[in-house]
């Protein structure tokens, strides 16, 4: 984990409710693809867990949803103001596992890790398919990136309104693969663990307190026992989940 003083370079409206923040610093921490980082905002106790987009050595690509009052006051930071980041959080994804043919899986809020992943899988020569998901058109953002780096990406809404009609459980239980990695929320998962055909990665949604380890808030029961989000996660293989328990 580091702390760094971030400059935003941009903030911009790229779907419905939901932003591209690039910002410039030190973003050596960063070492795989699903850690996120914890952005302290003036006037709010906790800070703001954030999944990582895209980066470089000295960028960050995040994007996120205006769901509460917090991230409503990131929409309207500007160019120019600077950003308090707590980075390299998290552990992230195992790209050792993916296979020949990785799939990687995504819905509303969990599409963004999915393209530093893609990124990373490219590098090994691997390009794996991607299945996004939302509830309408206008709240689907990142297809075209994810092209670059995808075999072949799917689109699915639940209104129909683009894409494929209907949920990323629809898709995936078409499609043939050796290892998944997936972010979204928990009704999604319990639905994706009766369809895929192999073991993968679930990278967890969650409220954190510190986004380190230390106030134990956002713990879960794993067949491993009680594990940390923040610290031990947000990724978890499959083989460890116990669904009755979220």
């Amino acid at each position: 984990m580091k702390q760094g003083i971030f400059i935003i370079i941009a903030n911009e409206r790229i779907a419905e409710n939901t932003f591209r923040l690039i910002v410039e610093g030190d973003a050596s921490a960063h070492t795989r693809p699903g850690q996120f980082v914890n952005i302290k905002l003036d006037g709010f106790f906790l800070r703001r867990p954030i999944s990582v987009c895209d980066h470089t050595a000295g960028s960050f690509t995040l994007i996120y949803k205006t769901v509460g009052s917090g991230t409503e006051r990131l929409s309207f930071m500007r160019a120019g103001e600077t950003i308090d980041l707590l980075t390299g959080l998290g552990n992230g994804f195992d790209v050792e596992k993916c296979g020949a043919r990785p799939l990687l899986i995504a819905g509303g809020g969990g599409v963004p890790p999915m393209l530093d992943l893609a990124k990373e899988l490219n590098k090994r020569e691997i390009r794996p398919i991607a299945v996004i998901g939302f509830n309408k058109a206008p709240e689907v953002y990142l297809e075209d990136e994810l092209s670059r780096f995808c075999e072949k990406v799917y689109v699915t809404t639940a209104d129909g309104s683009l894409g494929i009609k209907g949920f990323v459980t629809d898709v995936v239980k078409t499609l043939d693969h050796t290892f998944f990695y997936t972010c979204g929320p928990k009704p999604m998962y319990k639905a994706l663990s009766s369809v895929v055909k192999t073991e993968g990665q679930y990278s967890f949604e969650e409220r954190m307190g510190c986004g380190f380890g230390a106030c134990m808030g956002c713990s879960i029961l794993t067949k491993n026992g009680a594990k940390r989000i923040c610290k031990d996660g947000p990724v978890f293989g499959s083989e460890e989940i116990i669904w009755e328990a979220l």
